[in-house]
């Protein structure tokens, strides 16, 4: 018995989705990452490996035959029909285990993590789509905190994925990360109680 509402959970970078998840996680819910699924896709000996080496040469292979992510990333990062191809590898793949796995047991609802879901993935069978918002400033203090990036860097990052207002229009549910943790827990225990409440009129439906 598959999941009963498949909630897509997205946001910019450094909006905050994976404390977003993790506490969606503490509270029992099933959640699948598709960042997760695109690197055990990646790893060596898969399919998916042996097309990408095929598709942009060995040089984004190391020395043992590992996908060198920061060479990869470098190509597709500055040529977006790059980004293209290895997202059309990469893309049907994560999808269908995403898919997979949100069929595997019986959970009310479970939470699937698309952080590129406004630009690539709405092909997924959705119920729900929830953002995580956060102003821009809040979010170049947040990256270069994280990552130590330069401010070009970040704007380069922010301008390949969507803007925020297109994300927010692609939006059923939003949860403001602005605030402290304590405040973003209390915005996901409300929309804990809203899926599972969904989830159960949908049971009875059926």
């Amino acid at each position: 018995m598959p999941c009963a509402v498949r909630i897509g959970l997205t946001g910019g970078i450094g909006s905050g989705k994976t404390e977003v998840s993790r506490y969606f996680a503490a509270l029992g819910v099933p959640v699948i990452d598709t960042d997760t699924i695109a690197h055990e896709l990646v790893a060596r000996g898969q399919p998916a490996l042996a097309e990408i080496a095929a598709e942009f040469g060995d040089e984004i292979l190391d020395a043992h035959g590992n996908l060198d992510r920061a060479k990869l990333r470098g190509i597709v990062f500055a040529d977006s029909a790059r980004r293209r191809q290895l997202e059309n590898i990469l893309h049907p793949r994560i999808r269908d285990q995403a898919i997979a796995l949100s069929e595997e047991g019986d959970a009310a609802y479970c939470i699937i993590v698309i952080p590129l879901l406004v630009e690539s993935g709405q092909d997924y069978p959705l119920d729900r789509i929830l953002v995580v918002d956060t102003p821009v400033e809040l979010q170049y203090r947040r990256i270069a905190r994280r990552d130590g990036s330069s401010r070009e860097q970040i704007a380069s990052i922010l301008a390949a994925q969507a803007d925020r207002d297109t994300r927010l229009r692609a939006a059923d549910d939003i949860v403001v990360n602005d605030g402290d943790i304590t405040a973003l827990h209390r915005k996901i225990d409300a929309l804990h109680q809203r899926y599972l409440k969904l989830a159960s009129s949908r049971h009875h439906q059926g």
